[in-house]
Parts: C-alpha cells; structure tokens; sequence
C-alpha cells in the first residue's frame, strides 16, 4: 500500500451525502511522492505476478472477494453514509462486486483469455516454408484506476476495472473516487490482506486518497503505468485522455463516459400497453435517482395512438416518485442547473416532475418533450444531464425517428420496445442501433448490467474513448492484454503454455483444440 504523509492542511474527511457534513477520522490525502512510491511499487512486483501461475493468480481474486465479504456491515455502513445510496441497493452492489472478482478467476483458470494459437511449421510448403508460429497475450504493465462516485463498489477500488487488470496480470494503482474515502479504504484494506495471505508481491495493488487534478494526473502521467480504467464524466474522461496522448509514449484510457441510452417507444407497443409503459419507465428512470449510465434520459416516438395514454401514466408515476438523495452535492447543482436549462429551453414542454425532497441535495425527476426537428436542430438537447431527467422527442414517421437515431450519439445501450406488429419496423432500425450503441436490448430498461461473458458495457463514442471494448463481462479483460507471436522458438525458450504439452485450451492450425 502507498504510505500517506499526513499534515492538518491535506486531511481528507468523508462527507455524509444527506447532510453535507464531516463525519469519522479524517484520512491523509496523498501527493506526488505517494504516486511515484505506488508506481514505482507496481512496476516492481509486475514481472513476478505475471509469472504466477494462473491457479494462484486466480486463487488471489477469490480471496480479495472473500476478504471484501469479511468487512461485514460496516463497510456497508460507509458506503451508506458517503453515497447516500440504500442498504438493499449497496448489499446487491457488494454481492456484483465480490461476483465479478470470481468470474475473473474461473476466466483466469480457464486460459481462453490468453488467445493461444499455433501454426505448426511447414518446411515443405512451396514456395517458400512456414516457420513455426506461437502466440499469446501478455498484460501491459501497470494500470492505473479511477474510482466511480455512483458505485462506490462495483466501479471502485476492487470494482471491474481493478478486477479485469488483475485478473489480466497488472499490478493495480487505483485512485480512489474523493466522494467515498471510508469505503475505498474499507476494500483497499481487504485487498492488503488478500496480497499477503496469497503472498503476493507487495505493490501488486496500491490506493491512493487526494485531489484529481493533482493525483489523478500525476497518476496518468507516470511513464511506468500502461494503461487507465475511468468510469465518468465526459470532461474528466477526455482530460485524462488527452494527457495519455500527450506523453511521450502514449497509453489507452478505457474511459467510460456519458450516454442517455435512448428507448424507442413503437407504435404498436405504445397502442396496445402505452400506460403500462408509462409507469415502467419511470420506475427505470428514478432508480438511484437516476445516477446510473445507463439511465433512459431520451424517449423515441411517432407520434399515434398510445403515446398520450404512456405520457399520462408516466406524469402521474412521476409524482408520485420520491425525491432521494444524490450522491454529492456538485452532482446534485449541475443535475439541477441541467433541469432548469433543459425546462426553460424555447423548444421543450415540461411532461411532468417528481416530488420535491426535503434534503439539501435530493433530485426531483423530471419528464420533458420536444419535436425531432427542435432536436435535431439543437445537439445540445442530446446531451447527458446525469440524473432522473429524460426528454421524449416526437417524431412525424419512421423517417424521422431515423434521422434523429442517425444524429444521436455513440450510446451504452438502445432499447426498443415492441410488439409483433412492430416486428418489419424493428428490423429496419436494429441496422442503424448497433451502430449507436453497445448493447441493444428488446422490452427491457436499460438500467442493470448483468456482469456475464457476452455483456457489453461500452458503446461509440462519447459513450466510452474506444467503443471497441467492454468495461463489464469477461471480455474486459482484453483491455489489458496484448498479443505476442513467437517464431521458431526452441521448446525450453517458449512460455509453458505454447509448449506441446501444454494443457490450455488453444488454436491449432487454424481449429480449435
């Protein structure tokens, strides 16, 4: 772990998300020594952890999952405290947390994550031989990681970004999201005891508390660190990308940004269940008060029977809908800047909003409408206002809805709502979605990602910097590997796994073996 060099004027303390006050002992924010120490650390224990054998390496992810249960309620209680989340949705997150961590592991055990391939030499081939060719992947180095303020566990310390590089066989620095100190610390304690118990080398995984600006850059701008995993704002994702492209050998930020996942509201859906629509979506739409990425902030629609029955059931939803706690207050003051500027927009009539809450930074959800010719007109009404906020565009017909769908940003997810009668339209539009979008799903909300082997949560951008990865499932491994051909290389000189007795599932010849 990185030390700490603690003076009264960079004591960190965590802040009640509800009240806005200091709560517990304060933690002593780190600087630039504590991340040349954590780097330098890192860069030390890669060659020996990405030696380890896979079962060890795997066996280390099972037990950071079991040491993070091992907290018990108190990490709960934290995490509570500094997000203001509720206990269900926190309890859920840990057991995603702690699930994630073991899928890598079982991934790791398998070795299919290691692409091995083989094409056997072919002395005789005319006109010119084959020599003999061997390739796996290999981890970049160290990675750097930035925690999430809505997930304060699954996207944090030893969330997906954490376990993927480990599981890849990167030493981990991460730096811990400012919003949630107690919590990071919590998990980045268990993780100190899962290295030790597993003996592992001791800078395989570094936690580092202070300022982004300072930290965070200092962090990215480190020449022994490979690679970033950001889950954020837009602003803060692009900034750590142009200061990774500027170095003097660049690096790949896997940076996950803003998306308002658009939901298209067909009209045969709309006709036949438009108010139970409705009611749906603004239970997907309030969720966590609307911080998740993949939250509906935009509705698609062409304008027909059923749209004022969905509109009705969703305004009457709204009101009723309780205003909760958000998870700081500067989210809270820019969500609410977004609202106004959003509401007061010449073009764009408020649908209906949600309850006022009595605390100091709770969110009240709001539903807006405009014409896809006011949208198209203006990009800035496509843009992410993070939060229980959504805007339906009306469209005149399915050409317009397409024009609107083409103008969009790269998205997370797309979602379509449908019934059989929408089939022949559904089939035309799916062409132009998953050109948009990362995930394209058929009468579902888009909020909840099930960490799974064929999930995709990543998209075009500006939804993430390179829409060519995933941040959950087992997939996001591959941020963190790169492929190494080996030719002619005598047996004793090959990797253990490209040998011919090696074990692990490969490629031969072209076939899978």
């Amino acid at each position: 772990m990185a030390t700490q060099t603690a003076t009264p004027a960079n004591m960190l303390h965590s802040i009640d998300a509800a009240t806005g006050e200091p709560f517990g002992e304060p933690f002593a924010q780190h600087g630039a020594a504590d991340v040349d120490a954590a780097c330098a650390a890192a860069t030390a224990a890669f060659d020996d952890y990405r030696s380890r054998p896979l079962e060890d390496r795997a066996a280390f992810l099972d037990r950071i999952a079991d040491e993070i249960m091992a907290i018990g309620d108190p990490l709960i209680e934290a995490a509570m405290r500094e997000s203001g989340l509720p206990r269900a949705r926190l309890e859920g997150e840990r057991g995603r947390t702690t699930g994630q961590l073991k899928l890598f592991a079982q991934v790791v055990r398998d070795g299919n994550f290691l692409g091995l391939r083989v094409d056997s030499a072919l002395p005789d081939r005319q006109p010119l031989p084959r020599p003999d060719l061997r390739l796996r992947k290999v981890p970049l180095g160290p990675v750097a990681v930035f925690g999430a303020s809505n997930f304060p566990l699954a996207f944090s310390t030893a969330g997906g970004d954490t376990a993927s590089a480990l599981a890849a066989g990167c030493p981990v620095v991460v730096k811990g999201h400012g919003a949630h100190p107690r919590t990071g610390s919590l998990v980045a304690e268990a993780i100190a005891r899962a290295v030790a118990a597993c003996n592992m080398p001791a800078g395989v995984f570094n936690h580092l508390l202070g300022p982004g600006n300072q930290v965070g850059s200092a962090l990215v701008q480190d020449p022994r660190i490979a690679a970033v995993g950001f889950t954020g704002s837009r602003s803060g994702g692009m900034a750590l990308v142009k200061l990774a492209q500027a170095r003097a050998v660049p690096i790949p930020v896997y940076a996950e940004m803003s998306s308002i996942n658009p939901v298209l509201l067909m009209p045969h859906a709309l006709a036949t269940r438009g108010a139970a629509l409705g009611t749906a979506f603004v239970g997907s739409l309030t969720m966590g008060s609307g911080q998740f990425c993949t939250n509906p902030g935009l509705l698609l629609a062409i304008e027909g029977e059923g749209l004022d029955a969905f509109l009705d059931a969703a305004r009457a939803a709204l009101a009723d809908a309780q205003a909760s706690t958000m998870l700081t207050a500067g989210i809270h003051a820019a969500y609410t800047k977004g609202v106004e500027d959003l509401s007061s927009h010449p073009h764009v009539e408020t649908i209906g909003r949600g309850a006022v809450g009595q605390g100091k930074t709770c969110g009240q959800a709001g539903l807006f409408a405009t014409t896809a010719e006011a949208f198209l007109a203006d990009e800035a009404l496509g843009h992410e206002i993070f939060g229980a906020s959504s805007l339906l565009v009306r469209c005149r017909d399915e050409a317009e809805l397409v024009r609107v769908l083409r103008a969009a940003e790269g998205q997370l997810t797309a979602t379509i709502q449908m019934d059989g009668g929408d089939t022949d339209m559904a089939g035309r539009l799916l062409p132009v979605l998953e050109l948009k979008a990362g995930r394209v799903l058929v009468n579902g909300w888009p909020t909840g990602v099930e960490v799974a082997h064929a999930m995709v949560h990543g998209g075009p951008f500006p939804s993430t910097s390179d829409g060519r990865t995933t941040s959950v499932g087992s997939l996001a491994i591959d941020r963190y590997l790169r492929p190494v051909s080996y030719q002619n290389l005598p047996a004793e000189l090959l990797p253990a796994e490209l040998r011919d007795d090696a074990t692990l599932p490969r490629m031969l010849d072209g076939k899978a073996g």
